[in-house]
C-alpha cells in the first residue's frame, strides 16, 4: 500500500529545489551587475566569463589611476575633458560596455534555467534581469550621448591654432561681445575687455576699451599700422569700427579666417601696449542661453534699468535691488543704455563678467552640463587651442578665489575721442603692477568710492564709475 505522504514529500522536495534554482537565478544577475562575467565564470563559458572579468578589472583600475592623477593634478583632467580624440575613445568604450553589460545580463538569464522556474518565479526573473539589463545599459549609452556632447563642444569652441606663451608672466585675453545674426561674427564688436591673468596665480585684471575711442595708433609694424600710420583718425572711425573697416578689405589680410579681428586685435595691442595672447568672441544673443543653462545670475541692482526700448512692445524696468535675474533680464542689465551712457554699461558689464566667473561652480556646470554646452557652442568662439584649455580652466579656478581689477579707459580720465596713449599705458601698467603687489604707495590720498548712481552703476559720468577702475570689483558692484 502506498504511503499517503509521498506525493506531499515529493512536492515539497520539487518546491524547494525550484525556490533553489530561482535564488540562484537572482545571484548570477546580482554576479553580472558587481562583476561583470562572474556568472559565466562559474556556471557558464569560462572563457567568456574570464574576458568580461578581466575588461571589468582593468577599466576598475583604470578609473581608479585617472582619478587619482586628476585630484593631484587638475590640468589632467581638463586635457582629458577637451581631447576629442579621448573623448571619441570614451565614446566608442560607452557603447561596447553597454552592448556587452547587457549581452552577459542576457547570458546570465539563461544559465539561469528561466524554463525551469514556475510562472511566478519566472516572470520575476524576467522583470528583474530587464530592470538591471535596461538600467546599466541605459546609464552607460546616455553616458556616452554626454561624452559626444562634450566632443561636439569642444571641436565648435577650440581649433587648432597656435600655442602662446605668456607675456612677462601673463596671459593677455581680448573678449569681445558682437551682435548676433548669421555671418555677424567679429562685426562691429559691441564691447572690448582685455582679460590680463597672472600666468601663476591666476590674479586676473580687466581692461576695459570704449567702443567709440578714436584716433588711436596700431601695433607698430602691422598691417593696420601701415595703411594708418598717424592712427585711425578717418571721418567716423572709431574702434568697434575697425571689424568692419578690414571685412571690407580683407586681401590685406593674407587669407585670414578672421581679418575683423586680426585689426581689432592690432588696435588693442597699440592702445594698450599689451601683447595678445588669444581672443573670444561671445554672441551677446546667444549670451541669454547661457544664463538661463545655469539657472541665472545674482546681481545688485542698484537703480532701475530699462529692459527693451520705448518703443519695444515688451518694454519694462528691472527694479533695484539684489535680484536674481534670467538671461534675458542679464542681457538688458549689460546692454541697455537707455537712459545712461557707454560708460556706465561697460561698468555693469563688468559686473556681469565678475558675477558669472563667481557663481557658476563646477557642481553647477556639470548639474545643467548639456544645456551649458549646447548655449557656449551657440555664443562663443575663440583661436584658443584644444592643448591649452587645461591651463586656463586651471587658471579660472585659482581666479575664482581671487580679487578682480579693473581699469577702463574712459572719461573722465581718458578723452576717448583724442586718447593720451601714454597715459593710457601708463593706467594699464599700473593695474597690472598693483595687481601683482608690485605698485609704488598713491602719491595722495585715494579717492573716495563714488556715492551717486547713474544708469545704475555706482559713480557717474564726471567722476568716473566704480566698476570701471577698481582693486576688488566684487566690492565696485
Amino acid at each position: 500500500m502506498a504511503d499517503p505522504a509521498e506525493p506531499t514529500s515529493r512536492t515539497s522536495v520539487a518546491e524547494r529545489a525550484e525556490r533553489v534554482r530561482f535564488r540562484r537565478a537572482l545571484a548570477l544577475m546580482a554576479l553580472t551587475l558587481v562583476a561583470p562575467g562572474s556568472a559565466q565564470l562559474l556556471h557558464g563559458n569560462r572563457r567568456v566569463g574570464l574576458l568580461a572579468l578581466r575588461i571589468w578589472a582593468g577599466l576598475l583600475v583604470t578609473g581608479a589611476v585617472v582619478l587619482a592623477i586628476s585630484v593631484l593634478d587638475h590640468g589632467f583632467a581638463f586635457t582629458l575633458a577637451f581631447d576629442k580624440n579621448v573623448l571619441l575613445l570614451a565614446r566608442l568604450g560607452l557603447f561596447a560596455l553597454a552592448i556587452g553589460w547587457a549581452a552577459l545580463f542576457m547570458d546570465a538569464w539563461r544559465i539561469g534555467q528561466p524554463l525551469s522556474l514556475q510562472l511566478p518565479h519566472r516572470r520575476a526573473a524576467v522583470g528583474v534581469n530587464g530592470i538591471l539589463c535596461f538600467s546599466v545599459a541605459g546609464s552607460l549609452l546616455f553616458g556616452a550621448h554626454l561624452v559626444g556632447v562634450q566632443r561636439d563642444l569642444a571641436i565648435a569652441l577650440f581649433g587648432d591654432g597656435s600655442v602662446s606663451g605668456a607675456n612677462d608672466g601673463r596671459y593677455n585675453v581680448l573678449l569681445m561681445g558682437g551682435d548676433s545674426g548669421a555671418g555677424r561674427w567679429g562685426l562691429r564688436p559691441d564691447s572690448l575687455t582685455v582679460a590680463s591673468i597672472d600666468a601663476e596665480t591666476g590674479r586676473t585684471v580687466l581692461i576695459g576699451l570704449p567702443r567709440n575711442m578714436a584716433s588711436f595708433p596700431f601695433a607698430e609694424g602691422s598691417v593696420m599700422d601701415e595703411q594708418f600710420p598717424d592712427g585711425f583718425d578717418c571721418d567716423g572711425c572709431y574702434l568697434n569700427g575697425v571689424s568692419t573697416w578690414a571685412g571690407d578689405h580683407t586681401e590685406l589680410f593674407g587669407g585670414s579666417e578672421h581679418p575683423g579681428t586680426d585689426a581689432t586685435i592690432m588696435a588693442v595691442e597699440g592702445i594698450t601696449g599689451l601683447d595678445i595672447n588669444y581672443w573670444a568672441m561671445v554672441n551677446l544673443e546667444g549670451f541669454k542661453s547661457l544664463v538661463d543653462a545655469v539657472g541665472g545670475v545674482t546681481l545688485n541692482v542698484r537703480d532701475e534699468i530699462p529692459v527693451g526700448l520705448p518703443h519695444d512692445p515688451f518694454y519694462t524696468h528691472i527694479e533695484p535691488g539684489v535680484k536674481k535675474l534670467n538671461g534675458f533680464e542679464t542681457l538688458w542689465f549689460a546692454r541697455a543704455r537707455d537712459g545712461s551712457d557707454d560708460y556706465s554699461r561697460m561698468a555693469r558689464q563688468k559686473c556681469v563678467m565678475n558675477a558669472l566667473l563667481q557663481q557658476v561652480s563646477p557642481q553647477k556646470a556639470l548639474t545643467n552640463f548639456e544645456a551649458l554646452a549646447k548655449a557656449s557652442a551657440e555664443m562663443f568662439q575663440t583661436n584658443l587651442p584644444a592643448s591649452e584649455v587645461d591651463r586656463f580652466l586651471e587658471l579660472g579656478l585659482k581666479a575664482r578665489k581671487q580679487k578682480i581689477s579693473t581699469v577702463s579707459l574712459v572719461p573722465p580720465a581718458i578723452n576717448t575721442a583724442d586718447p593720451d596713449i601714454e597715459l593710457v599705458r601708463e593706467m594699464v601698467a599700473e593695474a597690472i603692477d598693483k595687481a601683482e603687489g608690485e605698485a609704488a604707495p598713491p602719491a595722495k590720498k585715494r579717492r573716495k568710492k563714488p556715492s551717486t548712481m547713474t544708469g545704475g552703476s555706482l559713480g557717474s559720468l564726471s567722476e568716473g564709475y566704480a566698476a570701471n577702475a577698481a582693486e576688488d570689483l566684487s566690492a565696485a558692484c
